[in-house]
């Protein structure tokens, strides 16, 4: 290995997801308008990865009022601060010019089930607010509330029908 090669390996980015052609992306860009600096979200299909090392590419089409719109991004700017991976695609190609073809439900690409467990961050799971009822299931607190509700109005409606039984006894 060269020397220049070991230099461009060890400046080269690790904090992008490993993402490949079919993937649906979010692409976080940093966009200057002015003296201000604000970041811009572009979300479409990768249609391609061009390159290796350095001088490595991707392109993204989206659909946006009915015009395709496809721009390209280096792996290695600094403009693109994040990448997110929304869905993967199964495709069999690298290039997926053909999209650019097709219209409506035909430009969909089938999912493929890949292990996403080290690309999802964890979430803390809250507990689940169940209320066990006599029959043993569970039911969630707002279903019980409004049953609760529920059973409170009828009784009142009941309190009242029977007030208004015992007003004309009254006369």
């Amino acid at each position: 290995m060269g020397g220049l090669q070991l230099t461009t390996e060890a400046k080269m980015r690790r904090d992008l997801p490993p993402f490949r052609s079919g993937d649906t992306v979010r692409v976080h860009v940093k966009v200057r308008e002015g003296d201000k600096e604000r970041i811009q979200i572009f979300e479409g299909v990768v249609i391609r990865r061009r390159g290796g090392g350095i001088g490595a590419s991707f392109t993204v089409r989206k659909i946006s009022y009915g015009i395709g719109v496809e721009r390209s991004f280096p792996v290695e700017s600094p403009v693109v601060t994040k990448v997110e991976i929304k869905s993967r695609g199964h495709v069999r190609r690298s290039r997926l010019y053909y999209l650019r073809n097709l219209r409506g439900k035909k430009a969909r690409l089938r999912s493929k089930l890949r292990d996403l467990s080290a690309l999802v961050a964890p979430d803390v799971d809250d507990e689940d607010p169940a209320v066990a009822d006599e029959s043993g299931s569970a039911e969630p607190v707002e279903a019980a509330a409004e049953t609760a509700e529920t059973e409170a109005q009828a009784e009142s409606a009941e309190a009242s029908s029977e007030a208004s039984e015992e007003e004309p006894n009254k006369e």
